[in-house]
């Protein structure tokens, strides 16, 4: 967007942290590349501070590099960015570790290296992403940030008259197009992002955003707080949901509570449960702990790692993980943990192999006009040795 809020001449980096509690998210992508709200947590960060690169796992380095200078702000990329932590950290001296109910928040230094750092404690109040739920649970907070952050002093493309709106915070990027469709910012904004086109007869209720090039299709029912990352095609009923980008729910059904990864595909009318029969809270399988987590949420959908897809009519019990690559279809609801690079549904897996894995993801970027090169082919031929165990793989 061209501004900054350039406070400290410092090279930032973002660190992983506690990187298996966000899985499958995590595998493909490091956590300051997760998408909540309009933007990533790293395009957050970049609207501070002009310099600001990650450190991840290494088999991830290729794609999301690293860059170290002799002064570093070495920020947890857990923490979203606001304008009162910006401030503590202008303050923040060589060799200060910033840190909040045990937490490190950011420290500065040359190396990535905690000990022997003088540690000060945080007095603002900060946001975390704790857990990978928080995805959507926090994308309303997130969207209403972004938006005042985007449009700050900016003036919004007009909108055609056929259309109805409610409210006034709709802010339409340059080349997006809007036709025939009811747009309710009453509730929170609704941002349409470059090039983006929403199609006749969708219904959109705020907080929304949809990114660049991203497309909804015609008659979606869209609730807040819902995102679509650049690139997706999202038709049918959604609520509070959030894509990353590049995938596509382009058909009926209904999608709540959830987070989908990039590369997927949702076959037409699938549809997730996101409230149990008996009301009780939700729990979700989480790798780190490998059981199923207490969310204390009593509505929880599915998330979706990166590349997967689902045939038509695939339901998705309350509460469902879907890993990297896995291929779900058939009747009946599959069991709520799916393995990554898994092939099959209710009547069982096989596992998925990297060949055949590789030849759809070349087919699924060529019509994006992008290349699935090397670096990608490793990232998920390492995803794919990670998460052997979990398919029972001899």
């Amino acid at each position: 967007m061209g501004f900054f809020f350039n406070f400290a001449p410092m090279n930032i980096i973002l660190f992983d942290s506690n990187r298996e509690n966000y899985y499958p998210l995590s595998y493909t992508r490091p956590i300051s590349d997760f998408r909540i709200g309009i933007l990533t947590i790293k395009e957050k960060w970049e609207k501070y501070y002009k310099s600001v690169s990650v450190q991840t796992a290494d088999y991830l380095s290729a794609k999301f590099p690293l860059k170290i200078e002799k002064d570093n702000l070495w920020i947890n990329a857990k923490i979203l960015p606001c304008s009162a932590l910006i401030t503590e950290l202008k303050s923040l001296r060589v060799g200060e570790l910033l840190e909040k109910d045990g937490e490190i928040l950011a420290f500065r230094s040359a190396v990535f290296d905690t000990k022997k750092l003088n540690k000060i404690n945080s007095y603002v109040a900060v946001d975390v992403l704790g857990n990978i739920w928080d995805i959507f649970s926090d994308n309303d907070r997130e969207i209403k940030r972004d938006f005042a952050l985007l449009t700050k002093k900016r003036k919004s493309q007009p909108l055609e008259e056929s259309n109805t709106l409610l409210g006034t915070e709709i802010f339409i990027e340059k080349g997006a197009k809007v036709s025939c469709s009811i747009l309710n910012a009453e509730n929170g904004p609704i941002y349409i992002g470059k090039k983006a086109e929403v199609m006749e007869g969708s219904i959109i209720r705020g907080p929304f955003s949809m990114g660049e090039n991203a497309v909804l299709k015609m008659g979606a029912k869209i609730y807040g707080a819902t995102t679509l990352g650049p690139y997706c095609k999202v038709g049918g009923e959604v609520n509070n949901s959030v894509f990353f980008g590049y995938s596509s729910k382009a058909h009926d059904g209904f999608l709540g509570n959830a987070v989908i990864g990039e590369w997927c595909n949702l076959g037409a009318d699938t549809n997730n449960s996101n409230l149990k029969n008996n009301y009780a809270q939700v729990k979700l399988w989480n790798y780190k702990t490998e059981s199923f987590k207490q969310t204390d949420l009593q509505f929880c959908g599915l998330i979706m790692g990166d590349h997967s897809k689902c045939g038509i009519n695939t339901m998705f019990n309350t509460g469902t993980i879907v890993g990297v690559s896995a291929n779900v279809f058939g009747s009946g609801f599959p069991r709520n943990f799916i393995p990554s690079f898994s092939w099959g549904g209710p009547a069982g897996f096989s596992v998925y192999k990297l060949p055949k894995v590789f030849d759809v993801a070349d087919k699924v970027f060529a019509r994006r006009k992008l290349t699935f090169d090397t670096v990608e082919q490793n990232i998920l031929s390492e995803v794919y040795t990670l998460t052997k165990r979990y398919r029972n793989e001899q």
